[in-house]
């Protein structure tokens, strides 16, 4: 490559960021540092009626627990600052104006009510939906139609109008996209977009070119649902004189839901799975769920995100940020959407859990423990519980199940699978195993098995009648790792409590 890779991701402030957001940005991220590139965060509020405060925030908090941070962005600051587009409003004007002086581009004087005429008037069963484009724009109010004196004075009177590109009528545009290809757009399929507004905010189809422009991006990755935007794009870097530092296209495909339709708040309301990174509350108060709140990692997440769309060639499923780095090749990316499948991306956080170093996944654990009560004052024994219990936890909320009897001995116990087989020989069992257990002089898991063996063995019972009972009063059901390694871990004096506290409840 002969310029500097230099990628960019250019949300708007509107909302939550959507697992396909997030899948933008970490191809735009793994792209950027496996050619030793820069990633741009860039801010597009150009449309300010859409604006949602705290959400540049958001964004930036989801990229920081993605571990994606940008080189450059509002934030960061940056060689080509500023990086919101309302703060680089003066910037666009003068290249609209220059689309116009060259006839690339028109004024259009149209009032909301002949938008609305148009679209009854040029009704058709053939076209339901009429839009300004080079059949219509002769007949509307605009630079194209008016005599010049008669636009010179709308403008000196401050009349609102739009600057609009002017789609060559019977031209193809053609690029060729980094995963599709070779792309054609015949220009009469494409409407005259807006690329100036009456507030004098550009529109993205200007502002985009501008941005890309002025920052030196050398490839530019984005939904296919921009796809049919590319011409207007394509046209405008022409026209403006820039073709030639394009950035290099790449359309990525989308996700789709289980349904086989594009992902959607709409499937994780009825498949009851979040869409978004991180808790996002809208402008209307409407509450969707993340997935760090839901209990995963960010190394599992951007792990999954990774594998919805390409393959690094080698049958690797669990990845690294590192090593999808090293391995990223575009040639990889698919061009079908990727159907995005929730017992699969829970199996990827399953994987990280359990490779995860117990130390590591102590910060993640810790307040989950803690907003359920249990207050963690030693780290390294939550360290040691973590690698007891982790092969058993899915999401990160699992740990205070798997776990919590480490901390608190349990309110109740499951009395109703041991009171069936419960006798007075058993009784005594564990009166004599109380006394076996205060009196040990190692209490480790490896001699209270030994004991506690030889007493039953002694006593004439069978040890699968006592195993089970013994692991329901120190934990409270029937799960959780080796249970004298648990009795290890709690220690000699919780152990014994927690037997007498059992014969007390089943008595």
């Amino acid at each position: 490559m002969d310029k500097k890779v230099r990628v960019r991701f250019a949300p708007s402030p509107t909302g939550g960021l959507h697992l396909g957001g997030v899948r933008t940005v970490l191809y735009n991220y793994l792209f950027a540092k496996k050619h030793g590139g820069d990633f741009v965060l860039r801010i597009e509020d150009t449309d300010q009626t859409r604006y949602v405060p705290g959400a540049e925030d958001y964004i930036l908090n989801c990229l920081e627990w993605c571990g994606l941070v940008p080189d450059e962005s509002p934030k960061a600051g940056g060689p080509y600052a500023p990086y919101r587009q309302s703060e680089r409003k003066p910037l666009y004007k003068q290249y609209a104006l220059q689309l116009v002086e060259q006839g690339n581009a028109y004024y259009a004087f149209d009032t909301p009510e002949d938008l609305e005429k148009m679209r009854n008037d040029y009704k058709t069963e053939a076209n339901p939906s009429p839009t300004y484009n080079h059949e219509l724009r002769g007949k509307m109010r605009n630079s194209l139609t008016l005599p010049a004196d008669e636009v010179k004075a709308l403008i000196d009177a401050g009349t609102p109008y739009v600057i609009r590109i002017k789609m060559p009528e019977n031209e193809t545009v053609s690029f060729t996209d980094l995963i599709r290809g070779e792309v054609n757009f015949h220009t009469s399929q494409v409407d005259d977009k807006v690329l100036l507004k009456a507030d004098g905010m550009p529109t993205y189809h200007l502002a985009v070119v501008v941005d890309d422009y002025l920052m030196k991006i050398s490839h530019a990755f984005r939904g296919e649902e921009w796809l049919s935007s590319a011409p207007v794009h394509v046209l405008t870097w022409k026209y403006l004189g820039w073709y030639n530092e394009m950035p290099q296209w790449a359309h990525l495909p989308l996700i789709l839901g289980p349904d086989g339709a594009k992902l959607s708040k709409r499937h994780g309301n009825k498949y009851g799975f979040p869409i978004f990174a991180m808790n996002w509350t809208d402008a209307k108060g409407d509450f969707t769920e993340g997935f760090r709140e839901r209990g995963f990692l960010p190394e599992a997440f951007t792990n999954l995100l990774a594998l919805m769309g390409w393959n690094p060639g080698n049958g690797q499923e669990i990845l690294s940020l590192e090593e999808m780095i090293s391995l990223f090749d575009l040639s990889r990316v698919h061009s079908a959407g990727a159907q995005f499948d929730f017992e699969k991306a829970k199996w990827f956080n399953h994987e990280w859990i359990k490779k995860s170093d117990a130390t590591v996944l102590v910060k993640s654990v810790k307040p989950v423990l803690e907003e359920k009560g249990i207050l963690i004052n030693d780290e390294a024994y939550l360290a040691k519980v973590i690698d007891m219990v982790k092969e058993r936890c899915t999401l990160l909320g699992d740990f205070y199940e798997q776990a919590a009897f480490f901390f608190t001995a349990p309110a109740t116990i499951d009395t109703a699978s041991i009171l069936p087989k419960w006798n007075a020989d058993k009784v005594a069992f564990f009166e004599a195993a109380i006394e076996l257990f205060n009196n040990a002089a190692n209490f480790n898991h490896i001699d209270l098995e030994a004991a506690f063996k030889a007493l039953a063995a002694e006593k004439a019972i069978k040890i699968g009648e006592l195993m089970m009972p013994l692991r329901i009063m120190l934990v409270g059901g029937k799960f959780g790792p080796g249970v004298f390694e648990i009795a290890e871990v709690i220690g000699k004096e919780e152990t014994i409590s927690r037997i007498q506290q059992g014969i007390k409840q089943l008595a």
